[in-house]
């Protein structure tokens, strides 16, 4: 018998991880880490509800950690066969694990150093050495190549438009045909191509991160000009808690167009983040893989000075002179905008401008949620900066994009499960499903186990 189960990615746009199993193979699509409310982290420390050693595969959407970053410990746990996922994707997760084992490793040692972890010492989930034997098992294949797999089984990636490398993910059990979408894109992206229409599936799984919202329009160029022009007047700092995939590169294309054009003050622009930086460099290098072309891409990335070397870092930062900073992480979960945020979230005459989703629990979600302070290692920051989001540059299909999505299949999935949202987001994406296309739709639960017939 063929089944289906959450593990992760339900309730929460966080944790995704779907486990397929037939008589003869088990199949884990996406290895997700858990964000945001600590309850979610906590997930991250607690057993998988499969034992790693005994899946035959893991198939990745794509590269961001909510997809791919447990793939370390589950390795760590045992999982010795194949990452299959797209070029590009791996291209990514060579930049994103090892940088998130750092990360960990750094958050454990700080807080051993200061005493306010609960756990005595801190330990990492996993180490940078731990990311890089992980990646020592990927595969990749190409979009639109079906891969077979043993024991009868076939996958295909399509282009998903989210960011560069991502897929939605057909898999072919024989009779049955199982079709993820992973994170959808946008239809009027300039970087980034748009979703590829799928025309059928036996069971259909949707992600639904914006389920319950539709994008405002308008052009982000517009906002981002009035941030810019505000924030320098009064001589302050425009700080952008950036993801370092996708968002940093749109933001990037969008401060070249508005300085080539005049439309903002000459101030300094930095990409503070290793991990953006070498994100950008693979957006510059990769060929087809995004609408812009290569001389557009790097056309696009020459606007900021790259900032790689902490102490340089952390000269910027303490100049009080005007400048927009680009830093990661966007949800102001770890990285170095951290060390910005200490700084500049007290600062009245500055701004901090989130430009993407911030899941709840997040320090950026607290932030927009008007918290008067926020707590960065162990100390807590008073929060008189101007605070703001840019909507318009999200990566995320919103409910009409995905509506548009799921209207281009030529026949209703038997079965289709909403996943990857807030429990709002995904219900009323559920019942606009039932409503606008009469699917058979349903919100899964984490732990649910559903038998394909």
């Amino acid at each position: 018998m063929t089944s289906l189960s959450f593990f992760g990615g339900t309730g929460t746009v966080t944790g995704s991880r779907f486990l397929v199993e037939t008589g003869q193979s088990k199949l884990l699509v996406d290895c997700g880490l858990f964000q945001g409310y600590k309850q979610l982290r906590l997930k991250n420390r607690q057993p998988l509800g499969f034992d790693p050693a005994g899946l035959d595969m893991v198939i990745l959407t794509h590269a961001h950690l909510d997809h791919s970053g447990y793939l370390p410990a589950l390795v760590k746990q045992g999982f010795r066969n194949s990452v299959l996922c797209t070029q590009l994707t791996k291209e990514l997760c060579e930049i994103l694990l090892p940088d998130a084992g750092r990360i960990q490793e750094a958050d454990a040692e700080h807080a051993n150093r200061e005493g306010y972890s609960r756990h005595h010492p801190a330990q990492p989930l996993y180490t940078e050495h731990d990311a890089r034997r992980a990646i020592r098992q990927f595969k990749t294949c190409g979009f639109g190549e079906a891969q077979d797999l043993p024991n009868g089984l076939s996958v295909k990636f399509l282009r998903a438009g989210h960011i560069l490398g991502a897929s939605i993910v057909q898999l072919d059990l024989g009779d049955r045909r199982i079709v993820f979408s992973g994170d959808l894109g946008r239809y009027n992206s300039p970087l980034m191509h748009p979703p590829e229409p799928v025309r059928s599936a036996d069971y259909l799984v949707v992600e639904s991160t914006y389920g319950n919202s539709v994008h405002p329009e308008g052009d982000p160029e517009d906002l981002l000009e009035d941030v810019i022009r505000r924030t320098v007047q009064r001589g302050g700092t425009v700080i952008v808690p950036s993801f370092a995939v996708g968002r940093a590169q749109s933001l990037l294309y969008h401060l070249n167009r508005l300085s080539k054009s005049g439309r903002i003050p000459v101030v300094p622009i930095y990409l503070d983040s290793p991990m953006a930086i070498d994100a950008s460099d693979l957006f510059c290098r990769q060929d087809g893989g995004a609408r812009l072309s290569k001389e557009e891409a790097r056309a696009a990335c020459s606007v900021a000075q790259y900032i790689r070397d902490a102490d340089l870092s952390a000269s910027i930062i303490a100049d009080p002179q005007p400048k927009i900073v680009l830093s990661a992480s966007g949800m102001a979960s770890g990285g170095r905008v951290l060390n910005y945020l200490k700084r500049y979230a007290p600062d009245p005459y500055s701004t901090i401008l989130f430009a993407g989703y911030q899941a709840g629990g997040t320090r950026g979600a607290h932030m927009l949620a008007g918290a008067d302070q926020i707590k960065i290692h162990g100390s807590w920051h008073k929060v008189r900066a101007e605070v703001l989001t840019l909507h318009t540059l999200s990566a995320h299909a919103d409910a009409n994009e995905i509506m548009r999505w799921l209207s281009g299949f030529e026949a209703p999935p038997r079965k289709t499960f909403v996943v990857h949202g807030e429990p709002d987001a995904s219900d009323t994406l559920r019942h606009r499903i039932q409503e606008e296309l009469g699917w058979d739709c349903e919100v899964p639960e984490q732990g649910q186990r559903v038998e394909l017939a």
